[in-house]
């Protein structure tokens, strides 16, 4: 696809990549939009990931440390720092999750930082494990979206995969990041089913996945089933992710409790609810069941706010 013009800073609408991939989203849960992000547009994305990098704050976590590769990932809302509202004001980011919620309103939820390294390892960084998203939140609904950005050139078989159509199925107990147990559950009392063994047979799963170059977006449903690729030895993948939902998205029961004190991988402990704690975390918990996730003013970002 041919990189189309850059839309002048501040105008949020101005520019969106061609192609009709709403419909593929609704049906896949999945779509890779190839070179949707302009240099300019990259750059802003780069700043926000270098300066998360620089800021991981509480929600911060080393996966797999006994493997001597790195894998880390830090989760939060930073949109209210410059460098965050800058990308999600001037990039079409905002502008393509639009298109999926039918042109309503977007709000942003939060960023995952990654970054895995293989270098010190020989066999490199491993796989994230197979999950949804939607398993370790206590909000759902059809719009969302959640947005992978690579900065780091990804081949096929180091990229994100994701179960197509697995969105619109079964939702399974979130995976606990157990070394010696991929589908070992987050939740040890859930009515939620435990995930499957996808990993030990792809030939039942329909996986997909897509060679990424920076600037490529891979956007996919957060009750999706997906997992990351590895990073071999020698290789450096970083990645951001920016998660947004539309006005269908309402707090929801919350899946099952894990016990306190369970073991949680590399010796961490499970808290009593998945994910970080803070503000920007918390305020979705303490919403009553079924109010939109908008009451507890997450950051509007389409239609951009004007003062």
């Amino acid at each position: 696809m041919s990189e189309v013009r850059q839309r002048p800073a501040g105008k949020p609408g101005a520019r969106r990549p061609p192609g009709n991939y709403t419909a593929a989203f609704r049906a896949d849960g999945v779509i890779h939009i190839p070179q949707a992000l302009s240099a300019d547009d990259l750059r802003l994305v780069e700043a926000a990931y270098a300066w998360r990098m620089a800021n991981l704050g509480p929600g911060a976590s080393a996966f797999y440390a006994d493997t001597g590769a790195t894998f880390l990932q830090a989760l939060g809302d930073s949109s209210e720092q410059p460098v965050f509202q800058r990308m999600l004001r001037d990039t079409p980011i905002g502008d393509i999750a639009a298109d999926l919620f039918g042109r309503g309103p977007v709000w942003y939820m939060d960023e995952q930082l990654f970054y895995k390294d293989g270098a010190a390892a020989a066999g490199g960084a491993r796989r994230t494990p197979w999950h949804q998203d939607s398993s370790y939140h206590p909000y759902g609904g059809t719009k969302q979206a959640v947005f992978w950005i690579a900065l780091d050139r990804v081949t096929k078989d180091g990229a994100l995969e994701v179960v197509r159509g697995s969105h619109l199925g079964v939702r399974y107990n979130g995976a606990r990041f157990d070394p010696r147990d991929d589908t070992a559950p987050i939740y040890p009392e859930s009515a939620l089913p435990r995930l499957p063994n996808i990993e030990a047979e792809r030939d039942k799963w329909d996986i997909v996945s897509w060679a990424v170059e920076p600037g490529d977006l891979l956007v996919f449903h957060a009750a999706a089933l997906h997992g990351g690729g590895s990073a071999g030895q020698g290789v450096r993948r970083r990645s951001l992710t920016l998660r947004f939902a539309g006005d269908d998205v309402v707090r929801t029961a919350q899946p099952g409790q894990a016990s306190p004190g369970a073991p949680l991988g590399e010796g961490v402990e499970a808290p009593a609810r998945p994910g970080p704690r803070g503000p920007a975390v918390d305020r979705y918990w303490a919403l009553p069941l079924g109010e939109p996730v908008a009451s507890a003013r997450p950051t509007l970002v389409r239609p951009w706010p004007t003062k």
